[in-house]
């Protein structure tokens, strides 16, 4: 099981922080991702929204599972290149005054005709690499 767990603080109010986070048009400032965006007939975010993001050699179909703004969204891969066993991930905001601490956290494996341990080896680098570019994104995007 890989778990990826990344934290940042960002100087800004935690509802332009969740915001931000939640759309997924800005998973793409990830490295490899190319385009993030609400599925055909999701219409924006809440529970059972459907955001995809297409990135180079990767595609994820993510369910949003539980959406609480602005203190946690949780979210499910449900279809991607390469097939992940996802558990789940969550994103956590906690404010303080004009400062919001985020807590990222996701579990999950790769079943072992597509690569298994390998497979896990390079995805929780790249993973926890795109989480970080993305958090880092948001902080350049909304601090003052």
């Amino acid at each position: 099981m890989v778990e990826i767990h990344v934290e940042r603080t960002i100087a800004a109010p935690v509802d332009q922080v969740f915001d931000w986070l939640s759309d997924p048009a800005h998973l793409a400032a990830a490295p490899l991702a190319l385009k993030g965006y609400w599925a055909k007939g999701t219409s924006g975010p809440g529970p059972g929204a459907l955001r995809e993001v297409i990135g180079v050699g990767t595609f994820f179909r993510e369910e949003l599972t539980a959406y609480d703004r602005p203190h946690s969204y949780s979210y499910l891969i449900v279809k991607s290149i390469p097939p992940f066993n996802h558990d789940g991930g969550t994103l956590t905001f906690t404010a303080a005054g004009d400062v919001t601490h985020v807590d990222w956290l996701t579990n999950y494996t790769h079943p072992a005709a597509a690569g298994g341990k390998v497979l896990e080896a390079v995805s929780r680098r790249l993973l926890r690499g795109s989480f970080l570019a993305i958090l880092n994104a948001c902080a350049q995007a909304l601090e003052k």
